[in-house]
């Protein structure tokens, strides 16, 4: 295990600044996920940890000691790639041997620690087999394999299941998730999928132009997020989001109008907000509730509805024409051209400005 500190990294690629001044401190091993859409940063910020790349600024400390200018190599880290980056020529043994048999790493070793990981990932017999022999998850495990043997401080993992089809994710997550428990080694990961984010981390790093826009446990920031973005970007189907405007404004609360109908009264969080703002109204699929509450309701138009046994989703759009989707359990009997009213729990909304996505 190992702890990681990130001092105010910088990176540039000529005149063209990707990373802007990030900090970060990742305990003995935690599960550490990065997530962000593509060009965010993500993989270059991982890199750079990895000594792959030179950071233009700032300083990575491991167990203490900065290591910027330690060669990757004597980093004692393992990175596992998107592409897998098996030798083709080579069996499962010799790929899974290949790191230790540089370093002269003495046979009978090298043997113990190619068949624990064999063990510990269910590849014990795929060992005399050519990488073209292996099925997609074969291979991604053998690559995690080889990261296994090397026993690593860190594991760097640079979105590992994106060639894998979707229920082969879902069992490799489960899979990496446990292997995580088994070793107890210290684990970044770094994807663009956030069920990933959501489902394997301990902690989330949340990414966007290369800037840091929250960090926590995954469901603090599926609960709070701290802005538009990562409300946005976490929990899936994603947050709906709302145009609305203040209509009036008293001690700790607002009240918001929606396309004109009757307005909503909300408790404020953060800041101050003017009668005759524009703000947006986040609220999660699964929070909107079918039917009327009070007699308030907003009136929907159902456009596409997806029945899929377990649970259902309506895709409406509203009264002055906002699309939204909406996530029921079980089998919803709206079907589409249905007019459907909706309620919006108040204690279930999040509020923010539409100028620059803060939380209200």
């Amino acid at each position: 295990m190992a702890t990681l500190q990130l001092d105010r990294i910088f990176k540039s690629f000529g005149d063209v600044e990707v990373i802007h001044g990030v900090d970060l401190e990742i305990g003995h091993g935690e599960f550490v996920v990065f997530v962000g859409p593509s060009g965010c940063g993500k993989s270059t910020l991982l890199r750079i940890i990895a000594g792959l790349e030179q950071a233009s600024g700032g300083h990575i400390v491991i167990d203490g000691e900065q290591v910027n200018n330690v060669p990757a190599a004597h980093r004692r880290l393992a990175m596992v790639f998107q592409s897998y980056a098996l030798y083709p020529h080579m069996t499962v043994y010799q790929n899974l041997a290949f790191g230790l048999e540089n370093t002269n790493t003495p046979r009978g070793e090298i043997n113990t620690a190619v068949g624990n990981a064999a063990r510990l990932l269910q590849i014990e017999e795929l060992l005399a087999r050519k990488p073209r022999q292996l099925s997609g998850g074969q291979r991604q495990r053998v690559a995690i394999g080889r990261a296994i043997v090397r026993n690593p401080r860190i594991f760097l993992f640079d979105e590992p299941l994106s060639n894998l089809d979707a229920e082969l994710r879902v069992q490799m997550r489960v899979e990496l998730t446990n292997l995580h428990a088994d070793l107890g080694n210290t684990m970044i990961y770094v994807t663009h999928d956030q069920t990933e984010a959501m489902t394997m981390a301990d902690k989330i790093v949340v990414l966007r132009d290369g800037i840091v826009e929250q960090v926590g446990a995954p469901l603090d920031l599926y609960n709070s997020p701290s802005n538009r973005f990562v409300a946005g970007f976490i929990g899936s189907p994603k947050m709906n989001f709302v145009d609305a405007q203040v209509s009036a404004v008293a001690d700790g609360t607002i009240s918001a109008t929606i396309d004109g109908l009757p307005a909503m009264d909300f408790a404020v969080r953060n800041g101050k907000v003017d009668v005759g703002e524009p703000i947006t109204i986040g609220i999660r699929p699964e929070h909107i509730r079918e039917g009327q509450d009070g007699g308030y309701s907003i009136e929907s138009k159902v456009n596409v509805s997806e029945q899929l046994g377990g649970e259902s989703y309506l895709y409406v759009a509203l009264a002055g024409g906002q699309e939204i989707t909406v996530h029921t359990p079980g089998q919803s009997p709206a079907r589409r051209g249905d007019r459907v009213p909706l309620v919006f729990p108040p204690e279930r909304c999040h509020l923010f400005r539409t100028a620059d996505g803060a939380v209200i």
